[in-house]
């Protein structure tokens, strides 16, 4: 079987059944994952010899061939280094033959100009690429970074959208308890955590009442009470498997499958434009919502700032400090205002104006 990642790929080894017995008796093979496993240590030593024959020295491709080995781009986590191949590889494969020193001002607003109707990508990529000729300039490929400065298209990123009770009500109605959607469910919204963290969760990982997680993108280790919930949608999940939630062919998910698949199972319970991370910002809401402090919930989601924690508990925070303010206010709604014949009095003021 071959393994493809990006532009790297690798044949891997597994005993294969007779006519390969469908295709979950091989993902199911332990030899099978020892392979894949290594497969992707592999990537990276790999990425850094991708093309380094074919591209041109001094060229934009070469460039970013040099960047995948820099301390500034291994040091990241997995998960960033991902986004980051796919966003460059992408630029790569436009521009790549183009000479880095030939590469001005001008032509980076051209390129980022011409992806007005993806702003979002269009700003990612001019981030990326002042990373990257910060590190021609540091190499002293170029003397200065002619993205720096330029500015990018201005969005009003809403995000992804959160999940209100009633969308969780409406879920937990079309998938019962039992189910792989209620599990996928559950997992996120009672762990707080990203898709490409809660795949990765098994048995293995659960401790007495907590679940141990080891967050891909930041690294963090956190070790989380298992909510009720959690538990009774865990009482019926196998424990024959390497994951709580696995395909239909009886492999582990992908992240970026288990979004699309996730997606499918919203889209059946009438959930149109929701998706697996609102169910993060949701469990920062609910935290939020039962008064608890941004420490709290960090303790929880793993976030890296509090400042980060925030943007998920905006809404909710402003709702209970603005119920609270209410409260306070002094109430003299029953008190009776003093103004005998206030009616009279007014009357004689408008006749004297009048005069």
């Amino acid at each position: 079987m071959r393994f493809r990642k990006g532009l790297f790929s690798a044949y891997l080894s597994g005993i294969l059944t007779d006519e390969a017995r469908e295709i979950a008796a091989l993902l199911k093979t332990a030899d099978f994952w020892q392979a894949y496993e290594s497969a992707l240590k592999g990537l990276d030593a790999a990425t850094s010899a991708i093309g380094a024959k074919r591209a041109r020295p001094g060229s934009v491709a070469a460039l970013i061939l040099s960047f995948y080995r820099s301390p500034e781009f291994l040091g990241l986590s997995e998960a960033t280094k991902a986004t980051y191949r796919g966003i460059l590889d992408r630029f790569a494969r436009l521009h790549g033959e183009d000479p880095v020193k030939l590469l001005q001002r001008q032509h980076i607003k051209a390129i980022i100009g011409g992806m007005s109707d993806r702003p979002h990508a269009a700003n990612n990529l001019l981030r990326l690429l002042r990373l990257v000729l910060d590190f021609a300039v540091d190499i002293e490929l170029i003397p200065t970074n002619a993205a720096r400065g330029l500015k990018g298209f201005r969005v009003k990123a809403k995000g992804f959208a959160t999940w209100s009770e009633a969308d969780i009500a409406a879920f937990e109605a079309r998938h019962p308890i039992g189910s792989r959607a209620r599990l996928a469910m559950a997992l996120m919204l009672y762990t707080g955590q990203r898709r490409g963290d809660v795949v990765r969760l098994g048995w293995q990982h659960v401790d007495g009442s907590r679940i141990a997680v080891q967050q891909n993108k930041t690294g963090q280790a956190l070790k989380i009470t298992m909510h009720a919930a959690l538990l009774d949608a865990l009482a019926h999940a196998p424990r024959t498997n390497m994951t709580f939630l696995i395909t239909e062919f009886g492999a582990p998910f992908t992240p970026a499958g288990f979004g699309n698949w996730f997606r499918e199972q919203c889209d059946s319970a009438g959930l149109k434009g929701l998706s697996a991370h609102g169910l993060r910002k949701a469990a920062a809401r609910r935290l939020a919502d039962a008064g608890n402090s941004t420490k709290r919930i960090q303790a929880i989601t793993g976030h890296k700032t509090l400042k980060e924690v925030e943007r998920y508990t905006l809404a909710a925070d402003q709702q209970r400090l603005a119920d609270e303010a209410v409260k306070s206010m002094p109430d003299r709604s029953d008190r009776e205002q003093n103004f005998p014949n206030l009616g009279e009095r007014l009357d004689k003021q408008a006749s004297k104006r009048l005069k």
